[in-house]
């Protein structure tokens, strides 16, 4: 049984020593853990506005290193791809719209919990430092103090920028309209 977080090959041939296949017929990334936790919608809503942070903004709440547990890198902090899907109108059929890269990281502090980080693009020490955080903020000695100090504060920011970025939008539509021959 794998344990953690493990992307794997499906491949007809053994893998050779530096963990690649000769023959790779299905490229299967896949994700599996021991056991299957419930979701929590809390800590998903923390790691959506950790992940649209930006790097200042983390780092400058980021505690002193000497005030946190030992970092243990369960899974150092690396770059893939990922694939977008979409629909159509939103309802429609899924298509592959394109792929992006992705950095990703695991650490536990101490014998706490184990946070993980994902984020767009190919920053890997925002994944590092989203990973820390959310290892923070499921230790209850921190989550209260983190939750109100950081995740609310972005939260706002966010929700500000998205607001303003609609309104720049609404602000420029144009709506379009017909006349029909012998109704003027």
């Amino acid at each position: 049984m794998l344990t953690g977080l493990t992307w794997g090959l499906n491949n007809t041939e053994p893998c050779t020593p530096d963990g690649f296949s000769t023959l790779v017929t299905d490229l299967d990334i896949y994700m599996t853990a021991e056991i299957s936790l419930p979701p929590n919608p809390a800590r998903q809503a923390w790691l959506a506005v950790l992940a649209r942070a930006s790097m200042t903004q983390l780092e400058s709440a980021l505690p002193e290193a000497a005030t946190l547990l030992p970092l243990q890198r369960v899974r150092p902090a690396e770059v893939g791809m990922v694939m977008l899907r979409a629909r159509v109108g939103g309802t429609g059929n899924a298509f592959n719209l394109g792929e992006a890269s992705v950095a990703r990281c695991a650490v536990r502090l101490g014998d706490g919990p184990l946070g993980v980080g994902y984020v767009l693009g190919r920053d890997k020490r925002r994944a590092e430092v989203v990973a820390i955080f959310d290892a923070l903020l499921q230790d209850p000695a921190h989550h209260d103090t983190l939750r109100t100090t950081l995740i609310d504060g972005l939260t706002r920011v966010q929700a500000q920028a998205r607001q303003s970025q609609q309104q720049r939008v609404a602000d420029s539509k144009v709506e379009f309209f017909t006349f029909v021959r012998g109704e003027a």
